[in-house]
Parts: C-alpha cells; structure tokens; sequence
C-alpha cells in the first residue's frame, strides 16, 4: 500500500520515516553541525545542488526532514520547512513573500505577536497591514489594494474562534494576484486542510497542537508549490531560524499521538462549552461545535471535527475572569495550548497585550474574555474545577 493512500493515523505513525542504515524503528536524533563528504566530487555536487546530501544543520538534518516530510505529508502540501519556534514561521513567511511597499490583509483577532511583528517591525521597512474580521467576505474583499500581496488568515483564530471560509478567501486572494496563507494552529491538519481549499502555505506553531506535551518551542511552514518552497526554505537558511534535531526528534515523537489526543479534547470541550453556555455566570461562549457559534455550520463544511479551544466571557467582565482564573485548581493558569493539560488564560493582558485596547475591542477580544484549552484529563474534572471556581 502506498502511504499516500493510506489513512490519517497511520500516516501520523509512518509518515516522514528516515531510512536508518541500523534500521532504528525511530528516526534517530542527528546531534551533530555538520556532515563529512566521500569525497571531494560528493562536496561540490552536494553544494551545487546536484546531490542531495545533507551538508550542515541549518541547511538540513536527517531529524528534521523526518518530520518536515511527516507534516507536509499530513497537509498534503509538496515540501515544509521547520523552523526554531511559531514565531520564526511567522517570520519566515512574511521576510520570503513580502517586500518593500507590499500590503498584507489579515484576521483582526490574529495571534498577538503575529500582528505586532507586523505593526511594529516591517513596518519600519515599508510593509503596510490591514486587520478585518476575515469571516466577513465583504470586508475582507474591501480590505485589498494594488499592492495587496499577501492574505494571511488565522482560522480558527486566537481567540475569538472566528472561522473563515478558505475557499473564498482563496479565491479573493487569487483574484487580486495575492497569495493566502493560513495559520492552521488551531485547528492542526486533523481537523482542517487548508491547502485543499485553495491556501499556497500553512503554517503551525508545533509547539501547540502538533508536539502536544508543553515541551518544545517549534514552528513549520508547507508550501502547495515548490516554487515557493524554495523561496520559504531560502528565508529560512538565510535568517538561521533552523530547528534543531533534538526538538525535531521530540515533536515527531508528539505527532504520532495528535488524533488520538485532539479526538479525547474535543470531546470534552463541547461537554464543557455546553455547560458554560447554561451557567448564569457567563455572558457568552464561543466554541465551533455549538449551534450558537456564528460560523458553526461553515466549521462543519470545512473542518472534520471542532477542536478543543473555548472563549468565553463571564458576567462581571474583567475582575469576574480574574476570579476564575484565580482560583481553579487543575486548568493551569498559562499561555500556549494544545498540550495534554488544561490551560486558562486572559488574552487582552497577556497573548494579546501589545494590541492597543481599541484596535483589540474591535477585533473582538474583550477585556473580560477568557481562552481555555481543553487537554485530556478527565471531563468531569474538569468541569468540577470550573464549578467551585465560579462559585468561589
């Protein structure tokens, strides 16, 4: 049987699989900088690029090509680049397809640091960005320029769980000769493929759903098209954001379990969003899976499953959230998700403090609203905590 017709979670298992003389049932961690040569015709075909031996980490490792050929395998893309942390993802994509007096249309309620990167830092260098609620075509349409050359969604987004339709923004983004990219975090190639809908590069932080265990900082980039590898991988080599083989071993290790983990949280985290939605304590819960969320019949058509992030608001705004959060006892108050162990944290004065309040209101992120990520303990558990919390 050929891989590519194999299904998801033997893919998961098998895919990337390097080919260890030793046959190690593993890919072993290549901890080394740099890689000797047969001989001299073998140095000078492999610098040239006539060969494909690998000649120093930041250009390559065995490790790391292991799990940048799992995970492009996973999101059906040609190639995938992995990078030091989800921030040199970010920042690889943005430095190889963005250049001086380019524009950037992008989800208003994007990661916090994604957006500063860009508000801060190129635009020192002449890239301008304009923030929308993406999941409103029209005004994701009304947002691009001339000089638009990129359409960079988050969906779901962080951390509003806003969904927008992917195939529709491909197609916008194609219309005005821009590229979308789609930082698919959130929801992880289990549950969504963006490339199938029209996206040219997906993104992760792996350090969140991907790796799964809190352990590793990582990011990875896959291309639809080599053309743009290329130039992804080049960005990548020259600003020596390489992730290093250890963190590789670690996060291909994590991404063998990541449907079987995502399958447990999903699970939970409806129980839990329903529970929420019918506490009078909260004002409000967003989580794809309920009937109430805006766009949950658009999750439905384009995602195989929900995920298992919540937003909610409780009633008392900010100073109620901070009680909660203050006294849970098994969700851990702390940024970053998807990991195994639960995690509560208050977006407007930690992931997304750099936003100014006005431009976060507008995207969405209220002062009082609350992010949760569901891991895999016990629902009822869970639930109980959230119980004497609000009661507290």
């Amino acid at each position: 049987m050929r891989q590519n017709d194999s299904g998801f979670d033997t893919r998961l298992v098998h895919a990337g699989a390097h080919e260890d003389p030793l046959h190690s049932v593993v890919t072993p961690i290549y901890q080394t900088s740099t890689f000797g040569f047969a001989n001299a015709q073998e140095g000078a075909d492999c610098f040239a690029g006539k060969a494909d031996g690998y000649i120093y980490t930041r250009l390559g490792n065995p490790t790391t090509r292991s799990l940048e050929r799992c995970v492009a395998d996973l999101e059906e893309g040609c190639d995938a680049v992995a990078t030091s942390s989800g921030m040199g993802a970010v920042n690889t994509v943005y430095m190889a397809l963005l250049d001086q007096g380019s524009h950037v249309v992008s989800t208003a309620s994007v990661y916090g640091p994604s957006r500063g990167l860009m508000e801060t830092h190129y635009s020192r260098f002449g890239v301008a960005s304009t923030y929308v609620d993406t999941s409103d075509l029209s005004a994701l349409e009304a947002a691009f320029r001339p000089e638009t050359r990129l359409l960079y969604v988050e969906s779901p987004s962080n951390p509003c769980m806003q969904v927008t339709d992917l195939e529709a923004a491909a197609r916008i983004a194609h219309a005005h000769g821009a590229l979308l990219v789609v930082d698919n975090t959130f929801a992880s190639p289990f549950l969504q493929k963006p490339l199938r809908f029209g996206a040219d590069v997906v993104l992760h932080s792996v350090t969140k759903f991907i790796n799964g265990h809190a352990d590793v900082v990582g990011g990875i980039v896959v291309a639809r098209e080599p053309g743009i590898l290329k130039r992804l991988r080049s960005m990548m080599i020259a600003t020596g954001c390489n992730m290093d083989p250890h963190q590789a071993f670690l996060v291909h290790r994590g991404v063998k379990t990541l449907s079987l983990r995502i399958e447990r949280a999903q699970l939970s985290a409806l129980q839990i969003a329903s529970w929420l939605e019918a506490r009078p304590e909260v004002a409000w819960v967003r989580y794809i899976g309920l009937p109430s969320h805006p766009q949950h019949e658009l999750a439905r058509r384009q995602m195989s499953g929900f995920g298992s992030m919540i937003g909610f608001e409780l009633v008392g705004g900010l100073e109620a959230g901070r009680r909660l959060m203050d006294r849970v006892e098994l969700a851990v108050l702390a940024v970053s998700l998807g990991g195994v162990e639960t995690l509560i944290e208050h977006p407007a004065s930690m992931t997304h403090a750099g936003i100014p309040r006005e431009e976060r209101e507008k995207a969405g992120i209220t002062d009082g609203l609350v992010r949760y990520s569901v891991g895999i303990e016990n629902v009822e558990d869970l639930i109980r905590d959230l119980q004497q919390a609000l009661a507290g």
